[in-house]
């Protein structure tokens, strides 16, 4: 799982962060999953490592510009681009009137190769490797926040140690390594006594826009990544409040409370500008004051999520 930040603004892009998109890329499957889709999005794909025929899902928080104003762009190009796989889009309700009212109006056809799911609190999609759910955030339209959870993957099976007792190769094996108890030579060997502990899988959370609610707490529960939003100074709490958005001491506090790994700070205002009064080191001061293992995003960061306690900043 790597994760990659291709806008990191807020509200409208600057000339280092473009608006909100983050990219979830799974090696295994060759899959990338984005999270929301602002203006220029596209474009910041092709400025990075990622490849656009690999977009196989696309979560959207919430309706408002800076996170969805990329979405039908992308989609054509991916179109355009002689595309056969499916792309299937996530989030409230409205979007699938927005994504038809995209299409009337600019005579794009997908055929079937879009679908849009509308989501509600709860589980959005599930396959044999990962679930992903969502709740509710509090924001000014209705904004969901998303947690993408992967499966245990079972233990290494101890193949010297099968041998050592005697156990030949082939189809047995199989079997042991999925945990069966089988008989040979009278003996019974359980493929649990052959197999190393399940190893965990990972979690990561992404939550924008929204100020600071149990709700997210709840989602971010012992995640291994927590993306949240931090658009405002911890001073500035009164624009928070108003415009419904976190302050960096917020988003520390959700991490603290879940009892995340490691949170990473996105979506700031362009306010904190270099050569302001305030910049974003005192956004991450105050963070880190509260919740240690934080640091902030900037355009084209990569993370990759580790499978134990080791950090893997790029």
């Amino acid at each position: 799982m790597e994760i990659t930040f291709l806008g990191t603004s807020s509200g409208v892009p600057t000339r280092s962060r473009n608006v909100s998109s983050v990219a979830l890329r799974l090696p295994q499957k060759a899959e990338i999953w984005l999270f929301d889709c602002g203006e220029g999005t596209q474009h910041q794909l092709l400025r990075s490592d990622l490849k656009t025929s690999q977009i196989r899902r696309i979560f959207i928080s919430h309706m408002h510009g800076d996170h969805i104003f990329g979405l039908m762009g992308l989609l054509a190009s991916i179109g355009l681009a002689g595309g056969q796989g499916q792309v299937d889009l996530y989030g409230p309700p409205e979007l699938k009137d927005y994504i038809k009212a995209c299409c009337h109006y600019s005579q794009t056809h997908f055929a079937q190769r879009v679908q849009v799911h509308a989501v509600e609190p709860g589980v959005v999609f599930e396959n044999e490797e990962f679930t992903v759910s969502c709740n509710l955030l509090k924001h000014r339209i209705p904004a969901f926040g998303y947690a993408i959870t992967e499966k245990d993957r079972p233990g290494r099976f101890n193949v010297e140690k099968a041998k050592a007792l005697g156990i030949p190769p082939g189809p047995i094996y199989g079997r042991l390594k999925q945990g069966e108890t089988i008989e040979l030579n009278g003996r019974r060997i359980s493929g649990k006594d052959l197999c190393e502990p399940d190893e965990p899988g990972r979690k990561v959370v992404y939550c924008t826009d929204t100020i600071f609610t149990e709700n997210a707490v709840a989602l971010a529960e012992k995640a291994d990544v927590l993306i949240h939003e931090a658009t405002f100074a911890h001073q500035d709490s009164e624009m928070a409040f108003e415009g419904l958005h976190s302050t960096s001491t917020m988003a520390a506090q959700v991490a603290l409370e879940a009892q995340v790994k490691q949170l990473i700070m996105t979506h700031f205002s362009p306010r904190y500008a270099p050569g302001n009064p305030l910049q974003l080191n005192n956004l991450l001061a105050e963070a880190q004051a509260i919740f240690p293992d934080t640091c902030l995003a900037y355009d084209f960061m990569e993370y990759q999520v580790p499978r134990n306690r080791d950090r893997a900043l790029v």
